[in-house]
């Protein structure tokens, strides 16, 4: 050891980077998990499919499953018939303004689920212009899911069939085939794979949707997620509970292994053409075309976000900022002043975003840096978060944060919570990079007598510092627009703004529902600046990422 030093030093350094990510995610990730199966299935140490036999044996359990299962499959293809004329217009064509109109579709993405309940509530609600109320209806659910998902079906989608060589269509055209036949025996199966990609992502968003269907169906139209929150914190109903979780997440786990083996029987390999110059706009049905799909993208993603500014401005007396300056009193139905929730949600987000960042960079460093089986299940675990459910996370943490030390009161479990779903955004931001970076640069530094983390300080963080600020814009987003999790761990006297807006909409009164509409603005402002600042940063040097 004494001999060598660095050598000592470098393996502390090691062991750091791995065990701190490690400890981190195994008792706030894997240890609420665990706890969550053994409440549902394990009674005095001995194994019990009673819970199970529960769930199988009630009527209304099986209506929800089946609920849950059939409004996600409705909400997915519904999505993709309404996204991929858009896609094909946006990978095809060329119009003023483009760039602006791609930039604006990923805003209502990454919206809280609150907001776009809240938007679609002011939409659909008795108090639309619409003159109909859908609450409470799987229309306004499947509507609101294409608003939320419309993006993803686009961006993916588009992405791919701009690198499409268009030259495979000129031959199809040379040999006769129309271009209905071109489009079906050519491009289709080239699309398969970005088409199912974009699919699989809507129905996993829309199977464990909770904001939107907590907001618009109520308990009347209940998923398998509104289910465990209901039993859990409503009938503290633990084992029921637990069954649910265990049922959704065997679901979540199906759908991703059969996309997974669909993408390896339907995967085709052709050449990928560089983003080409789409065409301008020439013949009349063309732009008819283009118009027809840039109307849709204004009307459905626009109005509800319009109508949701609106309605925050109403008062008794017209047009007013009333909703916005009376957010500092105490409002009847939240236990603290609305300004409370908007501080908790902005600290909360920063904590979150410094955890996640910092143990997220260090997982990185062990990605990028170390090969073989500890990199690719370091890889895999840190994965996890995004494709488990927030409500089973924040109920694993409420029934197994207890001990040695009981956090279940803390108001520091929030960010904790919300940093455990933001680590993925930061790995998969800061690997890339890492990877870039130049080993003979750490050589050199350390054949000079710099020890292992001066080097990663001096070398490494320099240069992965943009995407570092990515990964922390991603955290801070996801953070302030948390509402699953939060729905557990919030007290009522620390709101987030999530759960504010949530208990507002839940109370009569226009007082209530104007600021609920002013506090969902507050928070779509704050995540739609987020967004374009990690946009910024994008664009200026990272656009690969």
């Amino acid at each position: 050891m004494d001999r060598h030093p660095s050598i000592a030093r470098s393996r502390r350094w090691e062991i750091a980077l791995v065990a701190i990510p490690l400890a981190f995610l195994c008792y706030f990730f894997v240890y609420p998990l665990l706890t969550v199966l053994i409440t549902g299935f394990v009674t005095d140490g001995k194994l019990d499919l009673g819970p199970l036999r529960t769930v199988f044996g009630r009527e209304a359990l099986l209506n929800v499953a089946w609920f849950t299962l059939w409004q996600a499959v409705a909400s997915t293809l519904l999505t993709l018939l309404v996204a991929l004329p858009a896609a094909n217009v946006m990978a095809r064509y060329e119009f003023p303004g483009k760039r602006l109109v791609r930039a604006a579709l990923v805003i209502p993405f990454v919206l809280p689920t609150v907001v776009v309940g809240s938007a679609f509530l002011a939409l659909l609600g008795p108090r639309g212009p619409l003159g109909i109320d859908l609450r409470q209806t799987v229309w306004a659910i499947l509507i609101a899911h294409v608003f939320f998902n419309y993006a993803i079906v686009v961006r993916t989608v588009s992405a791919y069939w701009e690198r499409i060589d268009p030259t495979l269509l000129e031959a199809a055209h040379m040999l006769g085939a129309s271009k209905a036949e071109a489009f079906r025996r050519v491009t289709l199966p080239l699309l398969r794979p970005a088409i199912a990609s974009a699919a699989s992502l809507v129905f996993l968003f829309t199977f464990t949707s909770f904001g939107i269907i907590l907001i618009l169906g109520g308990i009347g139209q209940a998923t398998i997620e509104v289910e465990i929150w209901r039993q859990a914190t409503g009938l503290l109903n633990f084992e029921v509970a637990a069954a649910l979780a265990f049922l959704q997440i065997l679901g979540i786990s199906a759908v991703l292994f059969l996309y997974s083996r669909y993408q390896e029987r339907k995967a085709v390999q052709f050449s990928h053409h560089p983003a080409r110059i789409a065409p301008r706009i020439i013949t009349p049905a063309q732009r008819i075309y283009v118009v027809a799909n840039l109307l849709v993208m204004t009307l459905l993603l626009g109005a509800p976000i319009f109508l949701l500014v609106e309605r925050s401005l109403q008062s008794a007396s017209g047009y007013s900022l009333d909703a916005y300056t009376g957010l500092s009193q105490r409002i009847e139905g939240l236990g603290a002043p609305a300004t409370t929730a908007i501080w908790n949600s902005a600290r909360f987000a920063l904590v979150a975003t410094i955890l996640a960042v910092g143990i997220g960079l260090a997982a990185a460093t062990v990605i990028a840096y170390r090969k073989g089986w500890l990199s690719r299940s370091f890889d895999a675990l840190l994965m996890l978060p995004l494709g488990t459910s927030a409500v089973t996370l924040g109920f694993g943490f409420l029934l197994a944060l207890d001990q040695p030390i009981d956090l279940r009161t803390s108001i520091w479990i929030i960010p904790i919570a919300h940093a455990i779903v933001a680590i993925p955004f930061v790995v998969r931001t800061a690997v890339p990079v890492m990877r870039s970076v130049r080993h003979r640069l750490r050589e050199a530094a350390t054949m000079l007598g710099a020890p292992p983390e001066r080097v990663w300080r001096e070398i490494d963080l320099p240069l992965v510092m943009r995407a570092a600020l990515i990964g922390a814009g991603f955290a801070f987003a996801v953070s302030l627009g948390e509402f699953g999790a939060t729905s557990f761990l919030a007290l009522p006297t620390n709101p987030t703004l999530p759960t504010a807006i949530f208990r507002l909409l839940g109370r009569p009164g226009t007082e209530s529902f104007t600021s609920a509409m002013a506090l969902s603005t507050i928070l779509m402002v704050g995540t739609a600046v987020t967004v374009l600042v990690i946009e910024r940063l994008r664009t200026n040097g990272l656009e690969d990422f």
